[in-house]
């Protein structure tokens, strides 16, 4: 109903303006895209995903609680009573009921998600309202309608989005707030330069073409000027090489001698130090391997020793619980025998 009202309300203006004369400025957002390109929804929903998180692995415990109940019913049954069973199969519904009352409260239709994710959105959704007022008021837009509301847009042009613009808005007054005199000063000259342009698309894409060249010409100085530092650099480079090696070339006949003999025995200790530390490394590797496979198989026959002694001790206690049940029961009997 609201829709089609709407619908009717701008039918009515366009015409009224056509009679006078005079056209009507119409303009659009997408609430959707600028939520999700706003700088303070990020962390919102960052906070919110943090939240419901901590819920799923709250709801993964239950589930794996009963679980575990249901196995150990499986396991146990025929050792329990038509009693005890049917008290366990109560309890597992009962716990059931609760994940299910649970799931509910956390991620239904009503659900706290869902309250929460409101209260998170709704401060930007005021920011994104204000800052499309100051816009239509300073631009003169008669209308300004969301395209993803209820309205049915079935064709939007995009030199009618505003969108872009309401994000530079949110994002300038979060800027704003850090800066001194003389840089709001400076900002407001951008921001009136960028509204310039919103309203001509034509003289942002030549500015775009532009720019452009500009980086182009900028990249190919930079690049010939780092292909000049290059070479000059491996010319000296060169230079120094070729003097270094004259000055070694005369002490290396007189040294050759020794230090070959030198270079020899380096070796053959440098080779056996290396043998050495590899068996050693392979003697170590070996025994902490051993001592590891040691410790856990020991670990496991511990834990499976626990589990058996629980299951065992359980047996016996549901056992002995039956049996004395029994046993009162009897005596129950006798006693209403006797009288």
């Amino acid at each position: 109903m609201r829709k089609y009202f709407l619908i009717a309300l701008v039918a009515l203006a366009f015409s009224a303006a056509n009679a006078q004369g005079k056209g009507v400025k119409v303009g659009y957002i997408d609430m959707d895209y600028i939520l999700e390109k706003a700088p303070d929804y990020a962390e919102a929903k960052n906070q919110l995903e943090q939240k419901a998180q901590v819920w799923k692995q709250e709801i993964e415990v239950k589930k794996t609680e009963i679980n575990r109940l249901k196995d150990n019913l499986n396991t146990e049954k025929v050792l329990l009573t038509k009693e005890l069973i049917a008290e366990r199969e109560e309890a597992i519904a009962f716990l059931e009921k609760d994940l299910l009352d649970y799931q509910q409260k956390r991620f239904g239709p009503n659900g706290d998600l869902m309250i929460q994710k409101a209260t998170l959105i709704k401060p930007i959704q005021d920011q994104v309202f204000t800052a499309v007022q100051d816009i239509a008021e300073a631009q003169k837009y008669d209308f300004v309608f969301d395209k993803s509301s209820d309205m049915t847009m079935l064709f939007a042009a995009q030199r009618f989005d505003l969108s872009d613009r309401v994000l530079r808005v949110l994002v300038r007054a979060q800027k704003k707030e850090q800066m001194s005199k003389k840089q709001v000063k400076e900002q407001e000259k951008q921001d009136a330069l960028d509204d310039m342009a919103a309203e001509n698309p034509d003289q942002i894409e030549r500015q775009k073409k532009l720019d452009e060249k500009k980086a182009a010409r900028e990249k190919l100085a930079e690049e010939r000027k780092l292909a000049a530092a290059e070479k000059k650099k491996a010319i000296e480079d060169r230079r120094k090489q070729q003097l270094e090696e004259r000055k070694n070339k005369a002490g290396k006949k007189e040294n050759s001698k020794d230090e070959k003999g030198n270079t020899v025995a380096a070796n053959k200790t440098a080779e056996k130090a290396a043998t050495d530390s590899i068996m050693v490394k392979k003697k170590t590797d070996a025994e902490e391997k051993r001592k590891t496979a040691v410790e856990e198989r020991q670990k496991l026959l511990d834990e499976r020793k626990k589990i058996l002694d629980e299951k065992r001790k359980k047996i016996i206690e549901d056992r002995e619980k039956a049996k004395k049940e029994k046993e009162e029961a009897l005596k129950k009997k006798k006693e209403e025998n006797k009288n």
